[in-house]
């Protein structure tokens, strides 16, 4: 903070630990993502996407790239393009108006909506799904990109089933849709990995945004992480305004820079990532064994970052009322034990420390 409390990030000013923070980023995301746009968070992480995804079909000359497909139980944020991005029920309220272009599909939570299907045949309905959405808008040339989450956070920690979200993104990839990964969560170590769309879905986004993990939550910070394509067609000149007009007075915060290059350093030299693969199949080992308990119906996620869902029945899946507030009621006797867990209607949902030790699991 002596160093540089503050530097102008707008223009051709940058300063130390942006630049090196950007190389570092370049380095541990996949593919081509060698371009790092800094935010303030996660939703302005999302809304740069968006943004970035509408100008990069239209300095190329195809305006009618314009909708966005997402996910029902999605959650991306809470600027005015990032919520409309998302589909949570309870963030769209009808008090309030959302982008039209924007198209949501079915959540792919098996567990609540997967209505009796294997998982692979619930796989293949939600492709189908997305296919048919795309035919709806016209086709590939009036779809600008689809966002999504490796595994939802928010909207109930749901994995994705079988090869669903892999072959959505080798449908963008064959018909120039952008592919934005939404890792605000699952980057930086939730699930071992830097980032999980690669490693674990065996996905290679266009964008990949990220925020949280990046710091361990010790300053803000966010960043979009994008390829050279995208980068190689939004520098060209003679086109448009020849640039993007889009930035942060507190993007790329010098601090925050610098705390960010600390907690990556400190992930790397502790072998926090190599942890995270040994204690995550412990922790949802754990977890499943409450499955015998009968307001326990689903156990669901990956590594440190899991949900439990609570039912009035396990064997039908019926769900307590919503005035009963069960999430909030457990959430009330662990914070009484010293544990804190996060309550959402009828889940608990869980992202402990990546340290957590088994004894802390048990």
């Amino acid at each position: 903070m002596r160093l540089l409390a503050y530097s102008n990030p707008f223009v051709d000013m940058t300063h130390i630990p942006a630049a090196d923070l950007a190389t570092k980023l370049a380095e541990l995301a996949p593919g081509d993502l060698n371009h790092v746009f800094f935010t303030t968070g996660g939703s302005t992480a999302n809304d740069m996407a968006y943004r970035l995804a509408q100008f990069y079909h239209a300095i190329r000359g195809l305006p009618e790239k314009r909708h966005v497909i997402s996910r029902v139980d999605a959650y991306h944020g809470q600027t005015y393009a990032s919520v409309s991005i998302g589909g949570k029920p309870g963030d769209r309220v009808e008090e309030l108006e959302f982008l039209d272009n924007v198209h949501l599909l079915s959540s792919p939570n098996i567990y609540r909506y997967g209505g009796g299907l294997a998982e692979e045949a619930f796989a293949d309905k939600l492709y189908a799904e997305f296919a048919e959405l795309v035919a709806e808008l016209g086709g590939p040339g009036h779809v600008s990109a689809f966002f999504a989450e490796p595994i939802m956070g928010s909207g109930g920690v749901v994995p994705p089933p079988a090869n669903y979200l892999e072959r959505i993104w080798k449908y963008c990839r064959d018909n120039d849709i952008i592919y934005v990964s939404d890792e605000v969560v699952t980057g930086f170590g939730r699930l071992g990995e830097w980032f999980a769309s690669e490693k674990i879905f065996g996905i290679q986004p266009d964008i990949i945004t990220t925020a949280k993990g990046l710091t361990s939550g010790y300053l803000p910070l966010g960043a979009v992480i994008f390829s050279d394509r995208i980068f190689e067609v939004i520098s060209e000149t003679g086109k448009g305004p020849g640039y993007l007009p889009m930035g942060y007075t507190y993007g790329g915060h010098p601090v925050s820079c610098a705390a960010a290059l600390k907690n990556i350093e400190i992930l790397e030299d502790e072998g926090i990532l190599e942890h995270v693969r040994e204690i995550g199949p412990y922790f949802m080992e754990r977890l499943n064994s409450l499955r015998d308990l009968p307001m326990v119906g689903d156990v669901r996620g990956s590594h440190l970052m899991v949900c439990i869902e609570f039912v009035r029945d396990s064997a039908t899946g019926e769900e307590y009322p919503y005035q009963v507030d069960i999430g909030k009621r457990v959430s009330n006797e662990c914070d009484a034990r010293g544990l804190i867990v996060r309550p959402v209607e009828n889940l608990n949902i869980m992202s402990p420390p990546l340290i957590i030790t088994k004894e802390q699991v048990d």
